[in-house]
């Protein structure tokens, strides 16, 4: 059976941040995850997911000015210390809030720079060689956007299997996946030893995971279960309406409103 945590960044959107754990845990979420949360303490965020009694499956490294169109610094040449203050600042996090896991985005970059590839391995390795002190894991994933460094879930596991981290993993979203190659569960069954967290959204829209998409969301559920995968599936889309009465979707699961 599944796993879900709740994106918080997303779902619940009707409530104040920090509100949307207990909602989450109302609905039946045993979990929540997050994009960046760093507007609120992260006392505050442990206390409220305590309170809930879920937990902090995942959350982003700080990306810089992303109004300004940065989305993280990894891969970006000449920014390496500005890559280190983020992971210092996301650890800090994860540590008060006890997540055992941060997404460390690649970045934008121009398409003729030179050097990112080297960049972004130097600066993960850096990454996990900290963060395993802190015993947390460190994620990548690609992201469909222009210019972002990582496109292809396989540009990820290779990268992942070449760095050799034990804490370095692949941070799965098929939404991103789905829209970049496809062949969900082929990289699913090649990869489940590198993958460290699932993210789920419908496909077109990043709405609810439901069958007004174009992916058999049911069939890649049981598949993760067939495989034995036993981590968190987050669910970070976009609800089309009023975020309790999209779950119907999940009403299997034991999530959605309570009778």
């Amino acid at each position: 059976m599944p796993r879900f945590a709740a994106n918080i960044s997303l779902m619940f959107n009707e409530l104040p941040f920090l509100e949307r754990i207990k909602a989450a845990a109302d609905a039946g979420f045993k979990a929540v995850e997050c994009q960046f949360p760093y507007h609120v303490d992260a006392i505050d965020f442990a206390d409220a997911c305590a309170m809930a009694g879920v937990k902090l499956a995942l959350f982003n490294a700080p990306p810089g000015n992303w109004e300004g169109g940065e989305r993280g610094f990894a891969a970006l040449p000449g920014r390496e210390q500005d890559f280190k203050d983020s992971i210092d600042i996301a650890l800090a996090f994860a540590d008060e809030a006890e997540s055992p896991r941060i997404h460390v985005m690649a970045g934008v970059i121009e398409p003729d720079a030179d050097g990112a590839l080297e960049t972004y391995e130097k600066n993960l390795i850096y990454a996990a060689d900290r963060a395993k002190k802190e015993d947390v894991e460190v994620l990548i994933e690609n992201i469909v956007m222009p210019g972002y460094f990582l496109t292809f879930p396989d540009q990820a596991a290779d990268i992942v299997r070449r760095l050799e981290k034990k804490n370095l993993k692949v941070l799965f979203d098929a939404y991103h996946a789905q829209r970049a190659q496809g062949n969900l569960a082929d990289f699913l069954e090649n990869n489940l030893d590198i993958i460290g967290h699932v993210q789920v959204a419908g496909v077109p829209g990043r709405h609810e995971p439901d069958k007004f998409n174009e992916v058999n969301w049911r069939f890649i559920f049981d598949f993760l279960d067939a495989q034995g995968y036993d981590g968190w599936v987050g669910t970070e889309y976009n609800p089309r309406g009023e975020t309790l009465r999209g779950l119907a979707w999940a009403k299997e699961w034991g999530l959605g409103p309570k009778d």
